[in-house]
């Protein structure tokens, strides 16, 4: 499987860090992506999972546009 962002993209499932405690800056930006959803962001969550809700609330905050 071919994708525009190349091979080096690895999914949060296979990260070696992946279930460590998400980072200070991924909580950050997930707060404000959560508040333009208007959604909640649970308190203790992994790099992987905090990964996977940006790419989520992205797509529902309007803050990343469809290229």
């Amino acid at each position: 499987m071919s994708d525009s962002t190349g091979d080096t993209v690895k999914d949060p499932e296979d990260w070696t860090t992946g279930d460590e405690p998400a980072t200070g800056a991924q909580m950050s930006y997930l707060g404000t992506l959560a508040r333009e959803a208007g959604r909640e962001v649970p308190e203790k969550l992994s790099k992987a999972e905090a990964s996977k809700l940006i790419d989520e609330l992205q797509g529902q905050s309007g803050r990343v546009a469809d290229s």
